[in-house]
């Protein structure tokens, strides 16, 4: 095995316990959401991300490469942070903890963003066009959730502010 194909995959391997990370991650998320719509972008999210350990296991195939998980330590920073969010959200107005669940879930994306979009361009170089391909729709997936996540901002700004000017006044 030539050192971008262990590259590629060890990095899937990295990428495979993250996403089962988030598989328990997110049911919790999606709980601790007050906002209609943002529980459902979690909901919705967490399907994806069931499919998303499918392709990463089928891009394992496609390789011939056992689809082992290797610890990813960033991911699981990255979970423990989200819990805490959902523990310190109980104490905050609603619109605030949720954008706090905002805050937590776009890392968690943008983490993911740079992995399947790194590891996408890394199969490209070796001819895995159909693990690139694999690669490349997950990253497209991620990219949408994160730009839900920034369209359900706004509203909860909105309301965050106007609990923190009747809190002033």
């Amino acid at each position: 095995m030539s050192a971008l194909e262990e590259l590629l995959t060890e990095e899937m391997q990295d990428l495979l316990h993250a996403e089962g990370q988030l598989v328990k991650a997110l049911p919790k998320m999606a709980k601790a959401a007050h906002d209609p719509k943002l529980r459902a972008a979690f909901t919705d999210h967490l399907e994806q991300t069931k499919n998303h350990v499918e392709r990463l296991k089928q891009a394992f195939e496609l390789l011939g490469a056992k689809a082992k998980a290797k610890p990813c330590k960033g991911m699981v920073g990255l979970v423990e942070e989200g819990q805490e969010t959902i523990t310190e959200g109980k104490e905050k107005d609603e619109s605030v903890a949720d954008l706090a669940l905002i805050c937590a879930a776009q890392k968690v994306e943008h983490y993911e963003i740079s992995g399947y979009g790194s590891l996408a361009a890394v199969a490209r170089q070796l001819g895995q066009d159909k693990v690139a391909k694999l690669l490349a729709q997950t990253l497209a997936e991620e990219e949408k959730a994160d730009d839900l996540l920034t369209q359900l901002s706004p509203p909860l700004l909105e309301q965050a502010k106007s609990v923190s000017d009747s809190e002033e006044e």
